[in-house]
C-alpha cells in the first residue's frame, strides 16, 4: 500500500471510531514517508483525542519540523500544550503561529498591490 492508502485507510478507521487501529494505519504511513505532513496532523489529533497528551506534542512538533510554515501545525500543537496545562509553551507556539499568519497576510498584500 501506499502512504495515501495507509492515511485514506487511518481516516475511515477514525470515523469508525476504531482509534487504535488509525493510530496503526497512519503510523505505516509515515513508515512510508516520516514527512507525510496528513499522517503527523492525524495522528497527533487522534493522540490528543485518546487524551494522550505527550504523545500528541511529540508529533505536533515533528509536524513543524516537517511543514515550518503551516499555521495550523502550530495552532494545533498550542492546543495540545493547552491541554496538558503547559501555557507558557502554548502561547509561545500560538505566537510562532500568529507571527507567520501576519508575514504571509503582508506577502498576499504586496502581491496584490503589484497587479
Amino acid at each position: 500500500m501506499t502512504k495515501e492508502e495507509f492515511y485514506n485507510t487511518g481516516m475511515e478507521l477514525f470515523t469508525e471510531d476504531k482509534l487504535d487501529e488509525a493510530v496503526g494505519a497512519f503510523q505505516r504511513a509515515l513508515k512510508e514517508d516520516a514527512h507525510y505532513t496528513d499522517a503527523l496532523h492525524a495522528l497527533a489529533m487522534i493522540y490528543s483525542h485518546q487524551e494522550k497528551f505527550d504523545e500528541a506534542i511529540e508529533v505536533g512538533k515533528r509536524l513543524i519540523e516537517a511543514a515550518p510554515g503551516d499555521e495550523l501545525a502550530y495552532t494545533s500543537l498550542s492546543i495540545f500544550y493547552q491541554q496538558k496545562g503547559m501555557i507558557a509553551e502554548a502561547e509561545q507556539v500560538a505566537a510562532q503561529g500568529r507571527t507567520l499568519s501576519w508575514k504571509r497576510q503582508l506577502a498576499e498584500k504586496k502581491d496584490s498591490q503589484k497587479s
